[in-house]
């Protein structure tokens, strides 16, 4: 398990990360988004020991990551920007990770290289970016590394390859019990693969949750009414959020399905339709609270 207390990373004397508290469990998919600049790739680049927090500390199963190479060695961590040294193959970057990293292996790099349709011997310069890309998921995914970091990795990635990696990265976490963090802008991206969310927002942690438990506990409600409605029959609901388009209002309610569909009909509804917030809706919803959104509440029940 990676664990970090009370971390805290600022550049020029401006705070990218305050006082980042986050556990990473074992055999666990962890997607990571936020607003943009709120620190995702410093976040990552923490954790994985590239920069040194101004204050807290991060470990991994009890060790200090920071200059510690017996930790950093169990990471495999692809940027949002690969670099391959010039005139590098996967084959010679295959030969250059065999040295750092003791679990690194080859034939598994030669075979995911051939499966994925990528010339092993080629230059990874003449690649698209695409391919670029896949190269670098491939390096990584052959270290056999116990925790694996992907900072916007999928990006330029056609939906075929997207879903083989995708695939391959929760086969490493359900056979090695390795541990994945994605960070991605794609919330439909990370709802697909990952177990666990973390939302960051202006430096701070400001959600952190089971995807699971989202899906099964916050709801977006379509509803309409022959008539004005008071506050008072909503009584017993957990609304979270309220606007009106045309007839229609929207709602975000909070709470058991089957009790939220029962209290609403109670309402005599003329519309009645309940569905899990996708993560996208979520993430919104949530950053809304915390004053960063594209347009003001509108209307209410009424």
């Amino acid at each position: 398990m990676i664990e970090l207390k009370n971390v805290t990373k600022s550049f020029d004397n401006k705070a990218v990360l305050t006082d980042i508290n986050l556990e990473l469990k074992n055999g666990s998919v962890y997607g990571i988004a936020g607003s943009n600049g709120a620190g995702k790739s410093t976040l990552l680049r923490l954790i994985t020991g590239i920069y040194k927090p101004d204050k807290g500390e991060i470990t991994a199963d009890g060790e200090p990551v920071w200059e510690n190479p017996a930790v950093k060695c169990r990471f495999a961590f692809v940027p949002d920007e690969p670099y391959f040294a010039s005139g590098a193959s996967i084959k010679s970057m295959a030969e250059t990770y065999r040295l750092l990293y003791p679990s690194f292996d080859k034939e598994k790099c030669l075979t995911l290289s051939t499966d994925s349709g990528l010339d092993y011997r080629k230059a990874i310069s003449s690649f698209s970016k695409g391919m670029k890309r896949q190269a670098a998921l491939i390096l990584a995914l052959s270290q056999n590394a116990d925790h694996l970091f992907f900072d916007e990795t999928f990006d330029g990635l056609d939906p075929v390859m997207r879903t083989r990696f995708k695939n391959l990265i929760n086969e490493e976490v359900i056979s090695r019990g390795a541990t994945a963090v994605i960070t991605s802008h794609s919330l439909r991206e990370l709802e697909d693969v990952c177990d666990e969310l973390v939302i960051i927002h202006n430096g701070n942690i400001v959600y952190e949750n089971a995807i699971d438990i989202i899906k099964s506990t916050y709801f977006k409600v379509q509803t309409a009414y022959d008539g004005p409605k008071k506050e008072e029959d909503f009584e017993g609901l957990e609304i979270l959020d309220k606007s009106k388009n045309g007839s229609v209002f929207e709602l975000i309610i909070k709470g058991c399905r089957a009790e939220i569909t029962e209290k609403l009909r109670k309402t005599q509804p003329v519309l009645l339709d309940i569905s899990p917030l996708s993560l996208e809706e979520f993430f919104v919803y949530e950053l809304k609270t915390k004053g960063y959104s594209a347009e003001p509440v509108k209307g209410g029940l009424r």
